[in-house]
């Protein structure tokens, strides 16, 4: 080729990534993925177990708050089935918007549960037999719940991801609903007060209710970049 044609030939340009940087948020963005998956898989593991156990011990010492901590479970379940769901698809930001609708949707059946069992234990004055597997198992929810919670919180807010921190906060509530639980056993055990629980448990739905306005809203929602910090909510998951 002549010196003039290669003067005349344009010049192709190649962007090179910067070394290191790109490679290194997204491992970063898939270890954070697998970390979602294995806290979620640990929640509906140890979920599954808690339901069985609840609404058997519940059903035999005739426990109206000791069968809903049980389904409540059941919703702990599909919650966490939901970020499995999520994260098993390559680009899980995909999903989001979807993850957080159907964890929303969760919230409002606990929400809807947990008001009328609790109006029905006010109205019913039903008074059920000492539990003591119903009382270890509020007591081991207690201590396994808050850590769980803790760091789907944490993987949450590092992948900007509002579906898992949607989930630590389900976690949460049934932290809150174990100290409920807890509470109305001992209190119904030791002093008969069996308004005590359901009380209680319309605070919980009051509460379950709102995170689930919020999820359903995307509130707080945005999608990681390339480089695996926040932006603002312009990606539509909002």
């Amino acid at each position: 080729m002549s010196e003039p044609d290669r003067a005349a030939r344009p010049i192709e340009l190649r962007m090179l990534p910067v070394a290191g940087e790109p490679v290194e948020a997204e491992e970063r963005r898939k270890k954070l993925g697998r970390r979602a998956q294995l806290l979620a898989g640990a929640s509906v593991t140890y979920n599954v177990i808690e339901a069985i156990v609840a609404i058997s011990a519940g059903t035999v010492a005739g426990s109206v708050a000791l069968v809903g901590f049980g389904l409540d479970s059941v919703v702990e379940v599909a919650s966490g089935l939901i970020i499995l769901w999520q994260f098993r698809h390559p680009l899980p930001e995909t999903r989001e918007r979807r993850a957080l609708r159907l964890i929303a949707l969760s919230f409002f059946g606990l929400a809807a549960y947990v008001t009328v069992e609790s109006v029905r234990a006010l109205l019913g004055r039903g008074e059920a037999d000492t539990s003591g597997v119903g009382i270890g198992l509020a007591i081991a929810s207690l201590v396994v719940m808050p850590l769980l919670s803790y760091a789907q919180r944490r993987t949450g807010k590092a992948l900007s991801s509002n579906a898992v921190v949607a989930d630590s906060t389900q976690t949460l509530l049934c932290t809150y609903l174990s100290a409920v639980l807890l509470l109305g056993l001992l209190l119904n055990a030791t002093l008969g007060w069996y308004w005590a629980d359901p009380i209680a448990g319309l605070v919980i739905s009051a509460v379950a209710l709102r995170e689930g306005v919020q999820a359903w809203r995307g509130e707080g929602c945005c999608a990681p970049t390339t480089d695996g910090t926040a932006t603002t909510c312009d990606d539509g998951c909002c």
